[in-house]
This record gives C-alpha cells, sequence and structure tokens, in this order.
C-alpha cells in the first residue's frame, strides 16, 4: 500500500484492488473466526455504577464509557482545555481604503460580519466545563435540567452570516499534486513556491504567515489577477482563523480553496450551517478523554453562553445597538472561577436561571429564520452531524416532550442526497405537531419529561464526594474548602454587580445602595447576616433573610433595600462599620520587635563577619 502522512496526504502510487480470491478467503476467514462477547455494555453499566447522575440506560449514550465525564465520576480528572483562538491573526490583515475592490467582494459573500467580530479572550475554565456536558449522540449540552444547543437561529443572530444556500462539498482528502494545483490556479504561485510550502508544513496545507506576506500589500492599483488572487487569499486566511478554525494555530488546510473557484458565488453558500456542522464535531472530539485541546470559531460559543446564561458569565456592552451582530455584545472576559468551581455552579443550574429567548430584542432587526426548524443532517465537506431541534424546543419557546429516537448521519460519501435533501428544506422541517404547544411560561415541560430525561442522559458531571485538583492559581495554596467559599463569594459578587451594571442608569438610588451594601457584605463574609446589615424591609420574612445553601449564588439577588429618607439621615444602631479606618495616633508607639534575631538578620551578620576575614 502506498504510505499515508499526516492529513490523509497520500502519495500518487495506485493502490492494488484485492482480487476476487482474496475476497473469498477474507470472508471465509470471518466466518471460521469464534464470536467473542462484546464488552461495551458491561464497561458501560461498570462506568455507570458510581454515576447517579446517569444514564441508568445506555440505550441512546452508547459511547458514554469513552466520555470525559465518565472518567471524572471514576476519580480520573483533566485540566482545562487548551484553545485554539485565531482572533488576534485577524488584526494582522486589516482591509483599508486602499483594498475596497477585495473588501467589497468579501461583503458580497455574506463573511464581513466575522472581520470585527472575534473576541481575542476566551475562558478555558468555562469552554471546558461546557465541552463536559456536551454528548456526540444527541449534539447537546445535558444540563441538570434538560438539553441545550447551537442552533442555526443562533449562529444567525450572534453572527449574522448567511445560513441558508448551498451545502459546502469537497473533494479530500487531496494528493500532492492536487494541492499544488489549486495554489497555483488559485493564487498564482508557482510549482516550486508550492511545492515548497506544502513540504514545509508535512501536510496538505499553507502556513497563515505566508498568506499574509505574500497577499497582503496588494491594494486596488495592482492588476485584476493580482486583486482576484488576494481576495482568494484573504478569504482563505479568513475562514481558516473563524469558521473552521482547527487546533493547528499556523497552518491552513488548501482544500478551502476550491469554495473561492467562482468569487461571485461565495455568497451562495450556507456558511452558518457548514460552520455548525464543524463544531459539533470539534466539541465531540474534545469529549474524549486524552484530547487536551479544543478547536473550532470559539468567539461563537462563548457569546451564545453569555446569551443564555447571563447572570453566570456575561458582561455587557451597554452602548451596543441591535443592528449589529450580537457577539458584539458583550465583552469577553476570564472567567475567575476554576474548572471545579464551575462544574459545581452548572450541576446546581436550574431552568429558572438560563435565558430562553435572548434575541426578543433583536427580532426587529433580525427575524427568527424559519430554517431553524429543519430536523436533518448538516455537514461541512466531509464532516456530517445531525441537527435535532426537537430535543430542544424550550429554546424556541414551545413546551418540552420527550424527543423521539435520534437517527445517526449517514456515511459522508453520500453528500449528493444530502445536498438534495437540504436544498428541499422546506419539506423537512418540524410540523406543527411535532412542535408541541407554546409555553406559558419560559423552560416549561412536560410532567414526565424529567423522569425519562434522568434514567436515559448524564445530568451530573462533578461526582459529590470527589474535588477536581484543579483550580485558579491564586487558590492553590489554599485547601479546599477555603477556594470554595472564595469562588462561591467573588461569583456571588460578580454577578450582583453585573445585575445592576445591565440594568442601566434609569434605577433608583436605594437600588444602587441595596446592591452595594449587599456586594460588601459577600465580599467581607458576612453574607449570612446581610440582612441584618439593612433597614429592614416591609418584604415578607421568608424573602428577608434568604439563606446562601438554598439560593444559588448566580440568581438574580433579592435586595433589601432602606426606606426613603432625607438628606443625610441619621446613622442606625445596626449599620456597617465605615470602609475608610482612620490612621493611629502619633503617640501610639510602634509594636517591639520579637526578642531574638530574625533568619534574614542571622544570614546577613554571617556574610558580614565573612567580609572581614
Amino acid at each position: 500500500m502506498p504510505p499515508r502522512t499526516r492529513g490523509g496526504y497520500t502519495s500518487t502510487a495506485p493502490r492494488r484492488r484485492p482480487t476476487g480470491s482474496e475476497r473469498r478467503r477474507r470472508v471465509q476467514l470471518r466466518e471460521d473466526e469464534p464470536e467473542h462477547p462484546r464488552h461495551d455494555r458491561d464497561e458501560t453499566e461498570e462506568v455507570l455504577e458510581g454515576a447517579p447522575g446517569g444514564p441508568i440506560d445506555s440505550c441512546i449514550l452508547r459511547s458514554f464509557h469513552k466520555h470525559v465525564a465518565a472518567k471524572i465520576w471514576l476519580g480520573e480528572d483533566r485540566a482545562p482545555l487548551k484553545l485554539a483562538n485565531h482572533g488576534a491573526k485577524l488584526q494582522l490583515w486589516e482591509l483599508d481604503v486602499e483594498r475596497s475592490r477585495i473588501y467589497e467582494t468579501v461583503q458580497r459573500s455574506g463573511l464581513a460580519p466575522l472581520v470585527s467580530c472575534s473576541h481575542r479572550v476566551a475562558s478555558r475554565p468555562m469552554l471546558s466545563a461546557f465541552c463536559e456536558r456536551w454528548q456526540l449522540e444527541t449534539t447537546t449540552f445535558h444540563l441538570p435540567f434538560g438539553e441545550m444547543t447551537i442552533t442555526l437561529d443562533d449562529v444567525a443572530s450572534i453572527l449574522h452570516i448567511p445560513i441558508t444556500g448551498s451545502m459546502i462539498s469537497f473533494s479530500q482528502p487531496l494528493r500532492v499534486d492536487d494541492v499544488n494545483a489549486l495554489l497555483v490556479e488559485f493564487l498564482g504561485t508557482t510549482d516550486i513556491e508550492a511545492s515548497r510550502q506544502t513540504e514545509q508544513c508535512r501536510s496538505p496545507s499553507v502556513r497563515l504567515q505566508w498568506l499574509r506576506e505574500n497577499f497582503s500589500t496588494i491594494t486596488d492599483v495592482s492588476s485584476d489577477d493580482d486583486i482576484e488572487f488576494a481576495t482568494r487569499a484573504f478569504l482563505l486566511h479568513l475562514v481558516s482563523c473563524t469558521l473552521f478554525a482547527d487546533k493547528s494555530a499556523t497552518s491552513v488546510r488548501v482544500v478551502y480553496l476550491e469554495l473561492f473557484r467562482d468569487l461571485s458565488m461565495v455568497g451562495s453558500y450556507a456558511w452558518g450551517a457548514a460552520y455548525l456542522a464543524f463544531m459539533y464535531r470539534q466539541l465531540t472530539t474534545a469529549t474524549r478523554f486524552e484530547v487536551r485541546q479544543l478547536g473550532g470559531y470559539l468567539t461563537l460559543l462563548q457569546t451564545w453562553i453569555y446569551e443564555h446564561f447571563p447572570e453566570m458569565f456575561s458582561s455587557p456592552d451597554l452602548s451596543y445597538i441591535e443592528s449589529r451582530p450580537r457577539t458584539l455584545r458583550w465583552r469577553p472576559h476570564v472567567i475567575p472561577d476554576s474548572l471545579q468551581s464551575l462544574r459545581e455552579r452548572l450541576d446546581r443550574l436550574q431552568s429558572s436561571n438560563v435565558c430562553w429567548e435572548p434575541y426578543v430584542d433583536h427580532r426587529a432587526e433580525h427575524p427568527f429564520p424559519d430554517i431553524a426548524w429543519f430536523s436533518g443532517c448538516i455537514k461541512c465537506g466531509l464532516v456530517v452531524e445531525p441537527y435535532h431541534p426537537e430535543r430542544v424546543l424550550r429554546q424556541f419557546g414551545h413546551i418540552q416532550t420527550i424527543p423521539p429516537q435520534h437517527f445517526a448521519p449517514p456515511r459522508p460519501d453520500r453528500s449528493i442526497l444530502l445536498d438534495q435533501y437540504w436544498e428541499r428544506w422546506t419539506d423537512h422541517v418540524l410540523i406543527s405537531q411535532s412542535r408541541g404547544r407554546q409555553c406559558q411560561y419560559l423552560g416549561e415541560s412536560v410532567a414526565e419529561y424529567m423522569a425519562w430525561y434522568d434514567r436515559i442522559l448524564h445530568c451530573i458531571v462533578q461526582p459529590p464526594h470527589l474535588r477536581s485538583s484543579f483550580t485558579t492559581d491564586a487558590q492553590s495554596s489554599l485547601p479546599s474548602h477555603t477556594a470554595s467559599t472564595s469562588d462561591s463569594r467573588n461569583a456571588r459578587a460578580l454577578s450582583l454587580l453585573r445585575h445592576v451594571i445591565s440594568g442601566g442608569r434609569q434605577q433608583s438610588g436605594d437600588y444602587f445602595w441595596g446592591a452595594l451594601n449587599e456586594a460588601h457584605s459577600i465580599l467581607a463574609g458576612s453574607d449570612e447576616t446581610s440582612a441584618s446589615h439593612s433597614t429592614p424591609s416591609p418584604a415578607p420574612a421568608s424573602h428577608s433573610t434568604p439563606a446562601p445553601a438554598t439560593r444559588p449564588f448566580f440568581c438574580p439577588p433579592t435586595f433589601v433595600y432602606p426606606p426613603p429618607a432625607s438628606v443625610d439621615p441619621p446613622p442606625a444602631a445596626d449599620d456597617p462599620p465605615p470602609l475608610i479606618v482612620a490612621p493611629p495616633p502619633a503617640s501610639v508607639a510602634p509594636p517591639a520587635p520579637a526578642a531574638g534575631p530574625t533568619a534574614s538578620t542571622t544570614v546577613y551578620v554571617r556574610s558580614k563577619r565573612k567580609k572581614k576575614t
């Protein structure tokens, strides 16, 4: 057989097909082999014996024994994933007024929002905690209250890229001659330069730096051929840093050049659907315990978390306007919590803590796309993934019912059938009967849904009797219970302040006073008695002093406000002490030093004596 290298990079030598006698001999050997019992189910039952979070029945999650969550229940742990974030590389190639012809083509392609939407900062613990809840059979996140996933509506609202059009298809793997031919035809390079680049990458790829060095200097005064080559190079650089960002931090696969063969047809692709299939596969790969890095366009995944869990992680930008992509609504930041604390927070999450319809204010500028109800398979080249909107009906404002049996995606070699299926997507959307009734309150589900969910799927990740050893650097020297308490207080205070900031400037002064007072009490470690630091409110007693154990710290806080008073009210007896402490009097003598020389003094004296001798 011809040798194979990285990325399916094969040589040009033809493969010898087996003869008919060889095929018959192989079949005879298979029939003569004794049947060995399969141990897949036994391994799954062994893993699930110590995992009360599920699944009890492995009829759906058949590969759960290989999942990272199963290893966590067995006492093994994995560090936060490394992130392949290419947001900073986009700023190394900017399109100014001297390159307006290139930018016009990028705008017609529908990919122009990607130029300014990428986050340069990504939170490793947050993305790792959500990746541990992804299941490949259902392509959804498994949370304590049910399933959630990234939908086509999320992609269209967050990035403003097209989700309708032709499926992305290209031939792969590529041979050596095919790669060089694509570089020569679409980028105008020579055969020698193309061979040098592929040999340097040792795969059918080219370096991102090589694209920037050779094509970023082309302007509008250049020839038409050079501008066309530079436009393809920029689009290749753009999609490799955003939609199809893999774990390689320096190179891009040449196969994507086939998508830019005709620049007038670039806007006819369903870029959002292709990205969703690619991101599903990256999340599936990262659920394996031995994997240490997460690929894909992490800006959308991070924004999706901000949109649906704003009280836990978000930091909103108050200057945002709804005509822009939703990813610009948030200020990316690194979550101060450790992976252990985020697991515990997500295990305690309830459906009332989720923003099920985050794009209500965005519908005037970006209406709901009907293709989001499509039920079938989406693909990106040879990557084929199922898309199940019936499993996340609550994200569409409907009552969640027990979903039907999920279907496995067909083989990638049946791409023509998938393309025809996608082109007639209007015939494959969920009918009104499958969508069910609209919910009376957000997050509503039928009565028997949770009983089915607890039995079939995996709800809890962190075992209650184990703790992760991966904490933040600031907490590495603290005991586990101290670090957990510090995580809880910091997160509660930050969630409280973000809730106040997101309310804008039209709130009363009493509202701000109560919020700051409670945040101070939490950070000071006296949140158990925070109600005693505030003037009693006429609210019911059951809500005036909530216990920390019963109220999740990421829920909207219940403030206890002081009654209206005149300017400069007299201080009450139970008011908290002032934050500014006066300095001690000058007459007070400083404390006397301890008897005996310190360790540092002894070392200094010894070194001085050595100098005299």
